[in-house]
């Protein structure tokens, strides 16, 4: 069994998948800024649910960004104490690449990188660019985009689709991962992706751009 957690946003998700990435059970909420403290409660409510106990994962899968810094270190810090304790791999898989792959169709995945701006990674594109949310409004117009709520309705983006899914992806996605390296990604250096310096140090901006 993966067990497989994505808490890059302030809409979190968590899921039980098969060796093969076949989803078990997944749960996906609105934390209103809490994930990092309903992480693991809610993981341990789903494996009862299905009869499942932590001790019977075979592989630990987390979304490692950019997005929530505190939602990315709890989850970070519990896939690595789950990967030490039992003795399994963990595999790490972009945020943004995940929510876009829980939704098929959507054109762009957004994630918050601040009070006033926002990760945008569109389909196809390799690497999400930073953008304000003044641009954000203009870019988006007339596309499909996956956005936590809160952004969404902070940034005004209209018919927005949160990422509740998108632990499920991040199952699958470390499942292809864990077949070419079964080892998995090195305990000692997976971090999360935050993409961008804290907040109160200078960073550069790139605008974005639609293909």
């Amino acid at each position: 069994m993966i067990i497989a957690l994505e808490s890059a946003s302030s809409d979190p998700s968590i899921a039980l998948a098969a060796p093969d990435g076949t989803v078990i059970a997944i749960d996906g909420w609105s934390s209103g800024g809490r994930q990092g403290s309903d992480l693991l409660p809610r993981l341990l409510a789903l494996l009862a649910r299905e009869g499942r106990e932590l001790r019977g994962a075979t592989a630990v899968a987390v979304g490692i960004g950019p997005g929530s810094f505190t939602g990315l270190r709890v989850a970070m810090s519990l896939a690595k104490g789950l990967a030490m304790a039992f003795a399994i791999p963990v595999s790490g898989v972009p945020s943004l690449e995940a929510w876009l792959a829980a939704e098929p169709a959507a054109d762009g995945a957004v994630a918050r990188a601040g009070a006033r701006e926002a990760f945008l990674l569109v389909r196809a594109e390799a690497h999400p660019q930073i953008i304000s949310s003044a641009d954000l409004g203009i870019l988006v117009e007339g596309r499909r985009v996956v956005a936590p709520s809160e952004l969404a309705e902070s940034f005004q983006l209209i018919d927005a689709m949160p990422p509740h899914r998108a632990a499920a992806a991040v199952a699958a996605i470390a499942v292809a991962r864990l077949a070419v390296d079964p080892a998995g990604d090195d305990l000692e250096r997976i971090e999360p992706a935050y993409l961008r310096a804290p907040r109160g140090i200078g960073a550069s901006v790139e605008v974005a751009s639609w293909p």
